[in-house]
């Protein structure tokens, strides 16, 4: 910054902060748009990823083996409708829960491959339930953007508790974990992933045979 005296170099130093600042914060926007979401963990809690060998092949070799295998979390969220669910419910599916939000780009980027998921066993016991976690006027995009991506339904959870309940809790955006038909989890993916090839078949698969 150049040097300039008096009262005119004050001003000059204040009108340069708020031009840096907002610089900043442009560039803080682009990268929340651009990458995932990692909300803060709560005190003492670990986010540890779940750990073991890839459950996977190819597209679907960051999909890890979850070493303690635990049930879903009994957490409710709730439809487009306002009804409230529980993962519960869907036991005796191959469930694949999917933790996204509209402005996560990764996460949006995601979604149809996770339509051609779920319509790929239409009518087989496989369930792809994708969780909103927006909150306020961000969700009824959401709302459309599913609408968009049939035949997804839509779910949202905006405080944050269910990913929080599951263990270990879910920091990354998007994340997806996978049960079994007995409701355990058995692996969990950080990030984005296509969920439309033979990869990932072969991973619901062999979870159907099992």
């Amino acid at each position: 910054m150049q040097d300039v005296p008096g009262a005119a170099g004050a001003a000059y130093s204040r009108d340069w902060q708020r031009r840096a600042a907002a610089w900043l914060g442009v560039a803080a926007l682009l990268y929340g748009i651009a990458g995932c979401s990692k909300p803060p963990a709560p005190a003492g809690d670990s986010a540890g990823q779940a750990a073991g060998t890839a459950l996977g092949k190819g597209q679907m070799a960051k999909l890890l083996a979850t070493s303690h295998p635990a049930p879903a979390p009994d957490t409710p969220f709730v439809d487009a409708d306002g009804k409230s669910h529980t993962l519960a419910e869907f036991k005796g599916k191959v469930t694949v829960v999917n933790i996204w939000a509209k402005w996560c780009a990764p996460c949006v980027t995601e979604i149809p491959s996770l339509a051609k998921l779920q319509a790929a066993y239409a009518g087989q016991p496989v369930a792809v339930v994708t969780i909103d976690v927006d909150k306020g006027e961000d969700i009824d995009p959401a709302k459309r953007f599913i609408a968009k991506n049939a035949p997804l339904a839509y779910y949202s959870e905006p405080t944050f508790k269910l990913p929080y309940a599951m263990k270990p809790i879910v920091t990354d955006m998007p994340t997806t974990i996978i049960y079994d038909k007995a409701g355990v989890e058995r692996g969990r993916l950080a990030g984005g992933a296509d969920w439309s090839g033979a990869d990932a078949r072969a991973v619901i698969d062999g979870l159907l045979k099992g």
